[in-house]
């Protein structure tokens, strides 16, 4: 079965067409700069060589069909007619209260993605589009909905409520919800698998590390806490934003700076972070790079940045009530040494410790204490993938061996 996965963002769309029966990569790249008359398309199929044009490409209808062609190209395709894509699955950021799972998409689905750009208006109108656009462009293949909140819906009510009036939670939606979800769930599978014991005896902490960045605890398989909130501005010092903050800095920045409600929004989460920390980037390796050549500024920010990783594990292993794992993911995660060993210093005493040798190697195994200190690569396209193709066995099952999961989606919010 071969699926097609799409990640639709603000201003790009990344794809990858999979072969689920081996979990191989026929294709991949990404359309970025959509919207403009010099947006750039990379194509990469297996095999064969390596695609990059400059041309106009003004919506992501447009984008998708450029996908299209390419898959279906003479000489650089993979797949000889559009009949060959047999589901398509999409990455959706929000999805509410509504989805505990993926789901096949239709229009009560699609009305709830409406629904939740509320919450994520930078990313579930763009989801959307994409969704729109295969609709068009590939009528009757069947689509699935794989949300970035979904494995959080296991978080109890006393780590996702917050201290707020419960009248807002009830008529807001004000809540915890979390994100990263696919890779976290992806990479927890994978950190079990590792160690050859059945996820649901394990107790994991996840760290998600890129530009954005989240951690989560997971108990027996399943999300308990999440460092990002109500939306993905909580938690971490991340590449562009904040992380947490008091909140009265909000109202307090905003009147001695003259700012709009609009304004602030953008300095928490575009202008802040590593970028705000250092004041010239919020690319790990050059900050690394000028921390190394005698920036106190850019060594400052890297300590801040390993403070709060090193202060959420320190919190999820007391709401774990002790620890097997701890994995590293994202560009940072996988790719920064210095990271994971800054953020794991000092906890010796508690069974984590590094090993700076392995730990340079960039091993998939880093610790040599009894807690195990894991780099695990997410995948979180394979894991939309595997999602897409259950959902879709189940949909074309015989009839009389057929079981549907009635799709809940929710009324309120």
């Amino acid at each position: 079965m071969k699926i097609l996965v799409l990640n639709s963002g603000s201003s790009s769309v990344k794809f990858q067409l999979i072969d689920v029966t081996n979990e191989s990569v026929l294709a991949k790249g990404i359309v970025e700069r959509i919207g403009s008359s010099d947006a750039i398309v990379n194509f990469e199929a297996k095999e064969k060589t390596k695609l990059r044009e400059v041309r106009e490409v003004p919506d992501h209808e447009e984008a998708i069909s450029i996908v299209i062609s390419l898959l279906l190209h003479p000489q650089h395709g993979v797949i000889r007619n559009k009949e060959e894509i047999q589901g398509i699955g999409h990455r959706v950021v929000h999805g509410g209260e509504a989805f505990y799972e993926s789901v096949l998409i239709n229009e009560e689905v699609k009305s709830a993605i409406r629904k939740f750009i509320q919450f994520a208006p930078l990313h579930n109108p763009h989801n959307l589009k994409g969704i729109e656009a295969c609709e068009t462009l590939l009528p009757g293949i069947p689509q699935v909905a794989v949300f970035d909140t979904a494995f959080h819906h296991t978080i109890p009510p006393k780590a996702y409520l917050y201290g707020l009036p419960y009248t807002l939670y009830k008529k807001l939606g004000i809540r915890r919800y979390g994100f990263h979800g696919t890779s976290h769930r992806y990479v927890a599978n994978k950190a079990a698998e590792f160690l050859g014991q059945p996820i649901d005896t394990l107790k994991i902490i996840t760290c998600h590390l890129g530009n954005g960045a989240s951690i989560t605890a997971v108990d027996k398989g399943k999300s308990v806490d999440t460092s990002m909130g109500f939306t993905p501005l909580e938690g971490l010092v991340m590449g562009t934003r904040c992380g947490d903050i008091d909140p009265a800095l909000v109202p307090y920045i905003m009147e001695k700076e003259n700012l709009t409600p609009a304004q602030i929004d953008a300095l928490m989460n575009k202008s802040s972070g590593l970028l705000g920390l250092t004041g010239t980037t919020n690319d790990m390796r050059e900050i690394t790079a000028e921390a190394a050549r005698g920036s106190q500024q850019h060594l400052l920010a890297i300590e801040i940045y390993c403070y709060r990783i090193r202060k959420y594990i320190g919190a999820y292993m007391a709401v774990l009530g002790g620890i097997d794992a701890i994995v590293f993911t994202g560009g940072i995660g996988e790719n920064s040494v210095q990271v994971r060993a800054m953020s794991l210093e000092g906890l010796d005493a508690f069974g984590i410790v590094v090993d700076p040798e392995k730990n340079a190697r960039n091993e998939i195994e880093i610790g040599k204490g009894p807690v195990h200190i894991l780099v695990i690569p997410t995948n979180e396209e394979l894991a939309i993938a595997r999602d897409t193709a259950k959902i879709l066995a189940e949909y074309y099952a015989p009839s009389e061996v057929r079981v549907r999961k009635k799709q809940k989606v929710s009324t309120r919010n």
